[in-house]
């Protein structure tokens, strides 16, 4: 007689292996790959580090395209801790975040949105400065 159980293991611990290796592709492309790029301009209204497991900075934008207008808001995922610090620093200033949409991520431990900062720079409009 065989010993199929043996067999039973072997083939589980391969097909469980396996599916652990397509994942980890999975994920790797998707944070790779951007669907699309851009860039948005608006005020930073919050912005904040948060999760019970997986800590991800996560924020909020009013884009404001004339005064008067109901603001769009623009939800955003940080995962550089550099760019972090500077949309901390550049909250309440006009700002234009430049983005990359990432489609199907698998899990919130990479950011809650599609859309990942990758660069910021603050914008200077007529009649108005900068905050310190």
């Amino acid at each position: 007689m065989q010993n199929t159980g043996g067999k039973v293991i072997k083939v589980s611990a391969a097909i469980l292996a396996l599916a652990l290796l397509l994942f980890i592709a999975y994920t790797w492309l998707v944070l790779s790959w951007s669907y699309s790029d851009g860039e948005r301009a608006g005020y930073v209204q919050k912005f904040s580090h948060k999760g019970w497991l997986c800590k991800t900075w996560e924020g909020e934008m009013a884009l404001v395209s004339m005064p008067g207008t109901v603001a769009e808001k623009f939800y955003f995922s940080v995962r550089d801790d550099a760019i972090a610090k500077q949309i901390e620093a550049t909250v309440g200033n006009r700002v234009a975040l430049t983005y990359e949409q990432h489609i199907g991520v698998p899990s919130t431990c990479f950011g809650e949105t599609q859309y990942f900062i990758t660069a910021v720079k603050v914008v200077a409009e007529p009649g108005f400065t900068p905050k310190p």
